[in-house]
Order: structure tokens, then sequence, then C-alpha cells
């Protein structure tokens, strides 16, 4: 068999160089590969139909205990939303909805206290789903960049007793979360995070 000519072997890596950017590679990952050749054993043995690829399940357990930041408490269950996702939560983000009252839809603003009871027959998120999501930012949507999502299955009191819910936002190039209280007016990009339906 013929030798290949150098131009052809450099255009087919250029040629695989862009189709592993479209899919997400980085110039790290494609360098990893080139560093442990294992890797692309693997993946042949996926090419030829001798292996299969996996992904894993991502279970939340939402009965758990969330995080608590220092000198909060979550409030009594009185105060908690009654109809919040509890158990296992497999996420998914297609089964995910991000709620709006018909307030915020019109570029208004909602009390927290009111948005609220809205959310009462819901089935909101709790903050385990948060605290997941911010151990594994990879899973988190895009398109939440530009948003406070809230995860109204969990209220908290604060150091000085005010009910309050945490968020995820991105801010500074990273995921981190925030919290607003129920006494503030909530806006047009502070939706809740619901099990879709």
């Amino acid at each position: 068999m013929p030798a290949k000519s150098a131009f052809s072997v450099l255009g087919l890596a250029h040629k695989m160089c862009l189709a592993a950017e479209e899919q997400g590679y980085t110039p790290e990952l494609i360098n990893t590969l080139a560093e442990h050749p294992t890797l692309l054993r693997d993946m042949l043995q996926v090419q030829l139909g001798l292996a299969e690829i996996t992904y894993p399940e991502h279970i939340i357990n939402c009965a758990a205990d969330p995080f608590v930041p220092k000198g909060w408490s979550i409030a009594p269950e009185s105060e908690q939303i009654s109809s919040r996702v509890r158990g296992s939560f497999r996420w998914n983000p297609a089964e995910v909805q991000l709620y709006f009252s018909n307030h915020q839809r019109e570029d208004r603003v909602i009390k927290g206290d009111k948005l609220r009871k809205e959310l009462e027959d819901k089935p909101v998120l709790d903050a385990d789903v948060l605290d997941y999501l911010l151990a594994h930012p990879h899973l988190i949507p895009e398109e939440w960049k530009g948003k406070f999502v809230f995860f109204w299955g969990t209220i908290y009191r604060d150091r000085h007793g005010d009910p309050c819910v945490r968020c995820l936002c991105w801010v500074g190039g990273v995921w981190n979360w925030a919290y607003d209280w129920l006494a503030c007016v909530w806006g047009g990009s502070s939706p809740a995070a619901l099990r879709a339906s």
C-alpha cells in the first residue's frame, strides 16, 4: 500500500480537529487523547461496533438535607411548598420547566409571597437539585445563563429569620448561587425551576 503524502495526512488531521471542535472538544481534550492513546483505542472499539457508550444517570436525592448557609436554617415544614418534588429525581434538562408568573411575562414584577402562593400546586425543584448542579456545572443548560433560576422547593430563613429562596446564576464566568427574600419583588429574569409534567 503506497504511503500517504504528508499533505493528505495533515489535511485529514485538520478535518478531524474541526469536527472535534464542532462536537465540543477543546485543545486540552484533544491533547488528552494524544497523551492517552488507550482512549483512542476505546473510541475505535465503539466505532467498530465492539463496545457501546453508556451515559451516567444523574439521580438527585430530593429528600436529603440541602446545603444550609452559615447562620441560616430551613424554614419549618408549614412554610414549605407542599407540592415540591421529593424522593429521587433523575436530572434531564428536557424534563425541567422554567416557570414565570403572568406578571413576570408581562415585564412586571410580583412580590415573592404572592409568587410562592402561585407555585403552591406546582412541582417545584428543591435546593438539592441546585447543589447537585453546582457540583456538576456541565449539566446546566446554556440557556439558563442571564437568568436567576430559583429552587422554590426549599424555603430558608436567613440569619435575621426572613424567608428566602436560593437560585442558580452565572456570575463572573462561573455558576454560583444567590438568593432573594420573599418580601422582595421578582422580575422577568427570575423563573422557578419545575419538574415538567
